[in-house]
C-alpha cells in the first residue's frame, strides 16, 4: 500500500470519517472550512496532497450545503495536484430522484453525478443506493458497497426461530429477496398505495406471517410512516415479532416518535447518517470497517466485490 494516502472529512460526516480513518489506521487529514457572515464557506486543505490518494467522506443529506462542501473539497484537492480523488458518500442524497416519473421534474441523482464528476472526482464509493441504476449516471467508476455485510451477521446473532422477510412495498422486493435467499426463508410483501408523498392511503399484506418473526427490509427510513404501518399490519396478521432493517436513517419529521410508539421490536440502521441522541428501539451498526477495507482494496488494486461473497 502506498504511503501517500490522505483521508479527509466534511463537517456533516466527521463522526463517521473518524471511525473510518481509525479502522484504516491513520488520522484524518487537516482541513479547515471557513464560514463567512453571509453563510458562504470555503474549504482549505492544510497539508500537501500532491501525488496522493485522497479520500473525502461526506454524506450528501440535507441541507444542500453538505453536497456543495464535498464538491468544493474535491475541487481544492484537484487544484492541489492530488493524484487520485475518491468521494466516499455513505448516503447518496437525492437518490430518490432517479427517473422522470411525471412531466417537468428534475432527475436530481443524475445532476449530482454530473456535479461530482465535474468537480474532479476520479471515483465514488457509496452504499445501498436507492436504485442500482444510479451507478450508470456516473462516467467514473462507482464502488457500490452492500449493507448485507453488516446486517446479516447481526441477524444471525439474534437466532430467531421462524424467520420471514418482508418488503414494505413492491419496489423493495429485490432488496428483500437477497436476505430471504441467504437465510433460506420466506418473503412477504406489503402492497401500499400513496395519496401523496409521505402519506399512505392503503396497505395490504401479500403472504402469510402467522407465528413468524418478521424482518422488514428497506434502504431508507424517512418519516417511518411506511415501516410503522407495515409493522402494525404484520402484527395484526398474526406475526410473533417485527423488526426492521434500514440502511440510511434519514428520520425526518416525527420519525423518532413514530418508531418509539410503534409495534416494532427494534429498527436496525447503519451510521451513514447521524442519529439524534439514543433511542431504545434504534440499533446502530457502523459501516466504518467496511469502508476502510474497501479503501485498502482500492489502493492495492484488489477486488472489492469479494467483500460481499458469502456474507
Amino acid at each position: 500500500m502506498p504511503a501517500d494516502v490522505k483521508i479527509f472529512s466534511g463537517r456533516a460526516s466527521r463522526y463517521l470519517a473518524e471511525r473510518i480513518a481509525g479502522s484504516f489506521g491513520q488520522p484524518l487529514g487537516d482541513i479547515n472550512i471557513q464560514t463567512f457572515k453571509d453563510g458562504e464557506f470555503q474549504p482549505n486543505i492544510l497539508e500537501s496532497v500532491r501525488g496522493s490518494y485522497v479520500f473525502f467522506t461526506q454524506s450528501t443529506f440535507a441541507p444542500s450545503d453538505n453536497l456543495m462542501e464535498l464538491l468544493m473539497m474535491i475541487d481544492a484537492a484537484k487544484r492541489a495536484s492530488a493524484d487520485y480523488i475518491t468521494a466516499i458518500i455513505p448516503y447518496f442524497g437525492l437518490a430518490r430522484q432517479d427517473r422522470k416519473d411525471k412531466p417537468r421534474v428534475a432527475i436530481g441523482a443524475k445532476l449530482v453525478a454530473n456535479l461530482i464528476t465535474a468537480a474532479g472526482a476520479n471515483r465514488v464509493m457509496t452504499m445501498d443506493l436507492h436504485a442500482d441504476q444510479i451507478q450508470g449516471f456516473f462516467d467514473i467508476p462507482v464502488d457500490h458497497l452492500d449493507g448485507t455485510a453488516i446486517f446479516i451477521p447481526y441477524l444471525k446473532s439474534l437466532n430467531l426461530p421462524n424467520l420471514t422477510f418482508a418488503s414494505p412495498d413492491v419496489g423493495g422486493t429485490k432488496r428483500t429477496i437477497k436476505f430471504a435467499k441467504h437465510f433460506n426463508a420466506e418473503m412477504v410483501i406489503c402492497d401500499k398505495h400513496r395519496s401523496r408523498p409521505n402519506e399512505i392511503a392503503s396497505m395490504e399484506l401479500i403472504g402469510d406471517v402467522k407465528g413468524k418473526d418478521v424482518i422488514l427490509v428497506d434502504d431508507i427510513v424517512d418519516t417511518a410512516n411506511t415501516l410503522c404501518n407495515a409493522a402494525k399490519l404484520i402484527i395484526d396478521k398474526g406475526a410473533t415479532s417485527v423488526r426492521a432493517i434500514c440502511t440510511h436513517p434519514v428520520l425526518s419529521a416525527n420519525a423518532y416518535e413514530n418508531i418509539n410508539n410503534s409495534v416494532l421490536t427494534e429498527i436496525v440502521v447503519a451510521d451513514t447518517l447521524p442519529i439524534k441522541g439514543e433511542h431504545k428501539k434504534i440499533k446502530v451498526l457502523s459501516v466504518a470497517d467496511l469502508f476502510s477495507r474497501a479503501m485498502k482494496r482500492l489502493i492495492d488494486h484488489e477486488s472489492i466485490s469479494s467483500l460481499f461473497v458469502n456474507v
